[in-house]
């Protein structure tokens, strides 16, 4: 009697946990259910296409300079700290110049000397001049006179020579602000000894001082859209630290020389922000979204209703509203994004078109080698599934100048994002 309670009482729980995950169970089923569903045509209509790409940078100052004393010494002073304002000749820290003023006074007392020198030699040379024209002394002696009068002439100028590096290295124990600036860095302290840039290491570093007020963008372009950017192009910068915020920049240098970020060769560009934000620091990631082409009120169809094949673009026409009969129509693609291609010509506002493959040829709308998604093995796409094939070959079209091979937006993808955009 025992087992067949215990038998009842499993059956029972296991019943009532079945009962229980039923509703999550048909959740996930209709989850399932619209996924799949997805369009299998869409209507030709009119839109805005817009064609850009970004690439990634950092934010920092125009003019950014490392402070460093050009002669050894101990930091005596270091009013400033990081994050203080600078104006133009304020100081910045000064060395202790003890030293130099001890060599200064001495170097002061030997030009006394000199001068001293310099007078009893001038008054014995004129002396000698003077015997020499009566003929009261001797050639030989006359020349040695005139001599140590030249060598105490040559003196004095030596030491005051001596006097003036003195005076010139004292001037660079006090660092003054070359510009208005914000101070960055401050890597020392009060009393910590520092060697001159003309030493070892190129000196130490005692500051980095900024102007914020000019900021830049320091971006890597790849080498597919350099040519696609010139100098004094507008360019619109979004700050990843500042959620919301775009600004506007123009290109102000691109570097005539490659160079290898991150394993991908690209070209440095610096990009001038033109209203700077308080929020934008030094060091912020930005990225800049470069317009490369537009089409404003285009005939334009998904792209996954574009394929390919041997050259040819071509979409599949709905006959009429009545049947689920569809023609193969050649069209002319102009500019397209990364969801609609613009069609220059081959349909018109209000036809539909599939966007499955009816015949059959689906595999070559597709990169080589290439599958969207969730892709069936025959080949076909439908919606959003197709989208990543097609918009491999369908960035651009060749009547554009800014087409692309899906190769090549590839082998860019290591530095950059592209982006595009269409509005309604």
């Amino acid at each position: 009697m025992t087992k067949w309670i215990a038998i009842f009482l499993l059956v029972t729980g296991a019943g009532f946990w079945v009962f229980k995950k039923m509703p999550e169970w048909k959740a996930k089923q209709k989850n399932v259910e619209t996924l799949t569903a997805r369009p299998t045509t869409a209507i030709v209509e009119t839109r805005s296409i817009h064609f850009a790409i970004t690439a990634a940078g950092d934010i920092g100052p125009a003019e950014q300079v490392s402070v460093r004393p050009e002669v050894n010494g101990l930091i005596a002073t270091l009013p400033v700290d990081i994050g203080d304002l600078v104006k133009l000749g304020q100081v910045l820290f000064s060395l202790d110049d003890r030293d130099l003023q001890t060599e200064r006074a001495t170097r002061k007392a030997e030009i006394d000397g000199a001068k001293l020198q310099l007078e009893k030699a001038q008054r014995d040379f004129n002396r000698a001049q003077e015997l020499f024209q009566a003929k009261l002394i001797s050639q030989e002696l006359y020349d040695d006179t005139k001599t140590q009068y030249e060598l105490a002439k040559n003196a004095l100028d030596r030491a005051q020579q001596a006097l003036a590096l003195v005076e010139y290295r004292l001037t660079k124990t006090r660092i003054l602000a070359p510009f208005n600036c914000t101070v960055l860095t401050r890597p020392v302290s009060v009393g910590q000894a520092v060697s001159g840039s003309g030493g070892f290491n190129s000196g130490t570093e005692v500051l980095t001082i900024a102007d914020l007020t000019k900021m830049v963008v320091n971006a890597h372009i790849n080498q597919a859209d350099v040519t696609r950017l010139a100098q004094g192009q507008e360019v619109e910068i979004q700050v990843e630290s500042v959620p919301g915020l775009k600004i506007t920049g123009t290109v102000e240098r691109i570097a005539p020389q490659s160079a290898i970020k991150n394993g991908v060769k690209g070209y440095p560009a610096r990009i001038v922000i033109k209203e700077l934000d308080s929020r934008v620091r030094p060091g912020m990631t930005a990225d800049i979204t470069i317009p490369v082409a537009s089409a404003e009120n285009a005939v334009a169809v998904p792209l996954a209703a574009v394929f390919t094949e041997q050259g040819e673009r071509f979409v599949y026409v709905k006959k009429s509203s009545e049947d689920d009969e569809f023609e193969k129509r050649s069209v002319q693609i102009g500019i397209a994004d990364y969801d609609y291609a613009e069609v220059l010509n081959g349909l018109k506002t209000g036809e539909i078109v599939s966007l499955e493959d009816k015949g059959n040829s689906g595999t070559k709308a597709l990169a080589a080698g290439q599958r969207s998604p969730g892709g069936g093995s025959d080949g076909t796409r439908t919606g959003a599934q197709a989208r990543v094939g097609t918009a491999s070959l369908l960035v651009l079209s060749t009547n554009s100048n800014v087409a692309r091979s899906g190769a090549e937006s590839s082998r860019g993808a290591g530095n950059r994002q592209t982006n595009a955009s269409s509005s309604r």
